[in-house]
Parts: structure tokens; sequence; C-alpha cells
């Protein structure tokens, strides 16, 4: 389903291939919650636990991946879960989503500009983090001005890195954990025994659960497949196989990595140092381990920022072409990139950026637990966005066989991928870390409600939008 357009200079263009979208994601994916906080979950959940919870959010991700995937093989357009909210549940929850959505990547991506600043600190230990911070802001405003394709190639690449070091990890970290390389100092092989020393749950069931909260939002990302859909070549192909290419190696990558970790690491010693990857690769021999890790976090980091900034950046566009912002916001430079959102966003992410160093104990933790609920609320959703879309297709009409994408089981399937979602969104309320975000998330979204019957409304009627999305909905070929 495509959104009607009056002028061609606010189109985007497609021009990203499947290997782009299958980066794209990855990069939302692999960042510092593996490369630094996965030790915190080993000495949480306990080596077994950990697995268990990388398993059961990989579980979940893939649930919803199926729910996307029927919808943007359906409607591949920019506003991805935004557009098919707004469509099939209501214009007020779609308004609230993307506002929320876009204002998390934006400050998740001022986030990613500090922790890249910090990292430079390491080898530039005189130099101010904010010089840093800007450079890395200008390259990566450039980046994806240039063309969705610069943004998709970069990505490509940026991703590339990330995985060839977990790769190298996986396999160095695995011969020595089973003894088929010698470790420093003449360690002797753990095997499995750091599996067996404490038990299958050590701090019990609630740890578990909590750990699984963190490591869901690590797998939040994925669904920049969706966003990235309205810029793809043939997305009836490359959807599809972007999908699956994601979730099994996201898991292969993840799961294998939480393996060798737990493995190697003790479980006293996994939560206290500051990246485990760091412990792994120095006890192996390899000579500047630590600085070889920097130069990978630092380039995972960037790249989550890259993508973070491009998934906003469309985010805002398709609001704007639903008449929920400023209709100056769907204006496209010459290479198809909508400037205007983009240097909104960055902006934005600029200004979050200055609460990190002035008012990093207030305003930039507030910033940060709204960010955290984005996401998790756009895979709500998605989820139940594919339940109404699915019912409105066979009310009208339609037939399931004529879709090229279909989520397997439905109803079932989208239920307990709904079902499981709203889960993890309420245990935030047992985790104390993560509480402010419900608490700070639900004026937020309260408010976007507000804002929207009072005055989005009224615009978008008499603009005539909502008989255009009727007229839209009423058209099945359209649809297929």
């Amino acid at each position: 389903m495509q959104l009607p357009e009056n002028n061609t200079t606010h189109e985007l263009k497609r021009t990203m291939k499947a290997r782009h979208l299958f980066m794209i994601s990855l990069g939302g994916v692999i960042g510092s919650g593996l490369f630094l906080g996965s030790g915190y979950t080993i000495s949480q959940a306990g080596p077994t636990g950990a697995i268990l919870s990388y398993l059961v959010g990989g579980f979940i991700m893939f649930l919803t991946m199926l729910c996307l995937g029927e919808l943007s093989v359906a409607m591949p357009v920019s506003g991805s879960f935004q557009t098919y909210t707004t469509k099939f549940i209501g214009p007020g929850t779609g308004f609230a989503l993307g506002w929320i959505y876009w204002f998390g990547w934006s400050v998740t991506v001022a986030l990613e500009l500090l922790s890249s600043g910090q990292l430079m600190q390491r080898w530039f230990p005189d130099s101010p983090i904010w010089i840093w911070c800007a450079l890395f802001a200008i390259v990566l405003f450039l980046l994806n001005a240039l063309s969705a394709r610069a943004f998709g190639e970069t990505e490509f690449w940026f991703s590339s890195i990330k995985i060839a070091a977990i790769i190298l990890f996986i396999v160095l970290g695995g011969a020595a954990m089973f003894g088929l390389i010698d470790m420093k100092g003449g360690q002797n092989a753990p095997y499995l025994s750091n599996f067996t020393a404490h038990g299958l749950l050590p701090h019990g069931l609630t740890a578990l659960i909590i750990t699984m909260i963190a490591v869901n939002f690590s797998f939040q990302g994925t669904e920049l497949i969706g966003i990235a859909a309205g810029e793809s070549e043939e997305p009836e192909k490359t959807i599809p196989k972007s999908i699956r290419q994601t979730v099994w190696r996201t898991l292969f990558f993840f799961v294998l990595a939480i393996f060798v970790l737990a493995g190697l690491i003790p479980m006293s010693k996994a939560g206290v140092i500051e990246s485990p990857f760091v412990v792994v690769f120095d006890s192996i021999g390899i000579p500047y381990a630590a600085d070889i890790m920097n130069f990978v976090i630092l380039t995972a980091l960037l790249s989550v920022a890259n993508s973070g900034l491009y998934a906003a950046t469309r985010m805002l566009y398709a609001m704007s072409r639903e008449k929920m912002a400023s209709p100056g916001l769907t204006k496209v430079n010459k290479q198809g990139v909508p400037i205007n959102a983009l240097l909104l966003t960055i902006g934005i992410a600029l200004l979050s950026l200055l609460s990190g160093f002035f008012a990093e104990e207030t305003v930039f933790v507030w910033l940060l637990s709204v960010a955290g609920l984005g996401a998790q609320v756009g895979w709500i959703s998605i989820t139940a966005s594919q339940i109404a879309f699915r019912r409105k297709f066979i009310r009208e009409g339609g037939r399931v066989e004529d879709l090229k994408f279909k989520t397997p089981l439905f109803p079932a399937l989208p239920i307990i991928s709904l079902t499981l979602n709203i889960i993890v969104l309420a245990s935030l309320a047992f985790d104390t870390d993560q509480r402010l975000a419900l608490y700070l998330g639900v004026p937020f979204v309260g408010a976007c409600y507000v804002i929207y019957h009072l005055r989005i409304k009224k615009n978008r009627e008499k603009e005539g939008v909502g008989k255009q999305e009727l007229q839209l909905q009423k058209n099945k070929k359209m649809i297929i």
C-alpha cells in the first residue's frame, strides 16, 4: 500500500539491496549491549541462564520479525510500523508511536556519540570528548545526507567489522575453552567447568527475568528492516530474505559468543570487568587485545548511531507525509534523502548530547529512560498491526494465498508474540534501573494523544487525510 504523492520531489529512491537491509538490521542490534553488557548478564543469570535469556529474547525477536515481514512486503513504506499502526489500529496511537520511536532513536544517537568520544580517550587522553562527538556527528550526517545507498554501504562495512570480530572471538575463544590452543600464563582449559560450578540458575528465576529484559532490548534494532523497506529494491524478495538472515545469524552470533564468554570467564568475575571480550582476547595472548576491542566497540557504537539516525529520519519523513508533522519535513534532496527531517533529527540528537555534559545525572538519564521505550512499543505495535491487518484483509475479501509473505500459524503466532512483548514492557516495573522509563514514558505517550486529538486530528480532517486512508484501505489491489 503506497501513500499518495502530490510531488515527485518528495519521493524516496529504491536503491538498497538485500545485503544492505541485512547489515542495517545487524547494525542496530550488535552494539555495546553485547560487547560491554554481556558480562553483567552472565554475572546475574549465570552461564546457563545467560544463554537461556538470549534464546528467549531471540525467540521473541523471531516471532516479531515474522509479523513485520508480512506487513512490510504487503506495504513497503518508510514509515513501516508507524504507518501500519495508523491505518490498522488508530491514527492517535500511530501518532504517539511515531514520536516516541523518533525521539528514542534521536536520543540514542546522542548516547552513542558520547560513548564514542569517551572511547577515543584511550588513544588521545588529552583531547576533549566534545571534539570527537562533533566530528563523528558531522561524518554520520554527511553519510546519511549523501544517499540511502551511501548510508547502506557504510553500514554494510561497519557491521562487517563487528561480525568479523565476533567470528574471530568465537573461533579462538572456543579453541582455548576446549584446550585446542594454549592460554596465556599456562592456565588450564576450563572446558565446561564454569557451567557446572554454580548450577542452572544460581541467583534464582528473578535474576533470569531481569536479565531477559536487558537481553530483549539488546535485540531491538532488527525492526529497521521494515523502515528501510521503503528504499529497497524488489521488497517482496529482499525483505523476507533479510529477515531470515538477520534472525538466524543474530541468534548464532549472540548465543555462541555468550557460550564462549561464559565458558572462559568465571561468573564471579564476569560482572566486574569493562569488556569481557578484552579479557578473553588477552588471556589467549593476542597482542594489543584492548586496543583491538576498543576499535571494534567504537565501530559498533558508530554503527548503531548511523542506523539510528537513518531510522529516526525516515520515521519523521513518514509522519510528515501523513500530516502528523510539519509538511516541510517531506522535502528530499536530489539524492532522495529527506534532508529537513535529517537536519531536525541530528539537531535534537546534539541537544540531547549537551545534557550528557551538563545534566548527566538528571536530564540525560530522563531522556535515555524514555528512549528505551521506543523500540519495545514499536515491537508491540508490529504484532498488533499484523493481527488487525490480516483480519481486515480477509474481511474485505482478500485471500491469504495472495499475500507474498505470510506470517505462519495465524492467529496463534502473532498473539503469542504480542503477549510476550507486552510482558517485557510490563517487566520494566521490576527493574529499578529501568522503572523510570515507565514513569516518564506513560506521560509522554499521554501527551501525544492529547496533542493529536486537540490539534493534529483537526488538521488531518481538513486536508481529507482520513478519507484518503479509508479509500486506500478499501482498495485491496494496492494491499496485495
